[in-house]
């Protein structure tokens, strides 16, 4: 029987990224993957393909309605679907198959197939039992539905079979205006398709800062989006070319029925955990059924740790990434933290929409007197020039001590932007650190430092 000082099960960013760290550290690793390819939803259904689609269909748009503004004169480009999908699958293949050099170089081992655990300290994939010193579950997640709705991944479709449409719908409705909903309704309205978002809520991107929502929701309509808000989808009905929507709004009182050729369901994703017997090992569930742990990722079973999407705290693969890390170097005998305050969340649109830390709306709540700086990106030059002035910054500082509680941009290159004020945050500085700190001129994050300086005695461009 094969042993290890670690099996990792499950190859996305949490699991690879920590399969590579325990091997850095000099432990003997496998990593228990079912796919074809290494790296789970993000890089073969996910983030990379979406964000494939995101800059293609962005492209088109330049060309579209800024190349003529720039005296480029050209045709019309001619969309090709199928090559456009095949960029998207060819740029697939390679980070896949960077994860698979990664592992050889790194002398960790796949194991290719399904993995269960029949006991603590124990793998088994197929046939074959594999013992190891320490268990790191990192499934990931997968979509979720909403009741009675029936996804068959072509006129009712989960954001994989969004990526994988036969051809481009001219109309299409996205259920749930979360991130997915709103990054993949973003592509198909770029490339032609008719969209609209029906959401239970009152905003867009919930949980987001409202007054940043509230703009991008604002941008996303210029784009061509309509919304229907605080809806309750009743029922999705699939027809032969065509998929019916039954939703009632607000306080009517009857239903409204709606149609498209695609209807997104993007309501959200659940913990992956099926096959693991983890119920027969009493392995500790959440009642949502995220795997239960301590500060140290530990489960309730001796030599068992879980992170990423599988256990609570949002469902972001750089956040598994941090927690992969952290548990390679605690299983190594080191130190490993993840600092859940200073996790960044970004949305793929353009504009971006990127925000770190507490919002507003969260300051309120707990009572804590704070400013708020803010810059328009029309006062960018930079964003200016490249027809991108829509959007804001806005930083959110302490009162009384001026250190950084929180970070918003709806703009160009946002999510890139905020890393500063993360590093920033780590560091704990305030908003004068960053308005004394000298930016480059001209680049988008001048838009940052002027709303560090509105915190202050205010911006120099507005």
């Amino acid at each position: 029987m094969a042993h290890y000082d670690v099996i990792v099960i499950g190859s996305g960013p949490g699991g690879y990224v920590c399969a590579i760290r325990c091997a850095q550290l000099g432990l003997k690793v496998a990593c228990v993957e079912g796919r074809n390819t290494l790296g789970g939803t993000c890089l073969n259904v996910g983030c990379i393909p979406s964000k494939a689609l995101l800059h293609a269909s962005h492209s088109l748009h330049e060309a579209e309605h800024n190349f003529a503004k720039m005296g480029l004169k050209t045709p019309r480009p001619e969309i090709d679907w199928k090559a456009m999908r095949a960029y998207k699958d060819d740029i697939i293949a390679q980070n896949t198959r960077g994860i698979e050099f990664l592992f050889k170089k790194n002398k960790i081992d796949w194991l290719k197939g399904w993995g269960t655990i029949p006991e603590p300290g124990k793998v088994r994939v197929g046939e074959t039992v594999y013992e190891a010193r320490n268990i790191v579950i990192a499934t990931g997640s997968e979509a979720t539905s909403l009741p009675g709705v029936e996804i068959d991944e072509k006129s009712v479709v989960t954001s994989t079979g969004a990526l994988e449409l036969a051809r481009i719908p001219k109309s299409m409705i996205v259920i749930g205006a979360g991130v997915i909903g709103l990054e993949m309704g973003s592509v198909y309205a770029r490339l032609g398709t008719k969209v609209t978002v029906v959401e239970y809520l009152d905003q867009v991107t919930p949980g987001m800062d409202r007054e940043i929502a509230r703009a991008f929701q604002k941008v996303l309509k210029k784009q061509g989006f309509s919304f229907i808000m605080g809806a309750a989808v009743r029922s999705v009905e699939a027809l032969k070319t065509r998929a019916k929507v039954t939703y009632r709004a607000g306080n009517a009182d009857k239903d409204t029925v709606i149609d498209a050729e695609v209807v997104l369901v993007a309501t959200g994703r659940k913990p992956y955990t099926d096959g693991l017997e983890l119920e027969a090992l009493g392995v500790a569930l959440s009642p949502q059924g995220r795997i239960v742990t301590d500060a140290r990722w530990a489960t309730n079973v001796s030599g068992i740790h879980a992170i990423g999407d599988c256990i609570d705290g949002p469902m972001l693969a750089h956040k598994a990434e941090d927690e992969g890390m952290a548990v390679a170097e605690i299983i190594a005998g080191r130190h490993g933290h993840v600092n859940y305050d200073v996790i960044p969340g970004v949305v793929y649109t353009t504009p971006e929409v990127a925000a770190v830390g507490r919002t507003e709306e969260q300051l309120k709540e707990e009572g804590r007197a704070y400013k708020a700086g803010k810059f328009s990106f029309m006062g960018n030059g930079r964003a200016k020039a490249v027809f991108q002035g829509e959007g804001m910054v806005k930083l959110l500082a302490d009162a009384e001590t001026d250190r950084i509680l929180g970070c918003h941009i709806l703009g160009p290159g946002a999510g890139d932007l905020i890393h500063e004020i993360c590093v920033a945050m780590e560091f704990g500085a305030s908003a004068e650190d960053v308005a004394l700190t000298c930016h480059a001129h001209p680049t988008f994050s001048e838009a940052v430092r002027e709303a560090a300086l509105a915190c202050g005695d205010g911006p120099i461009h507005a």
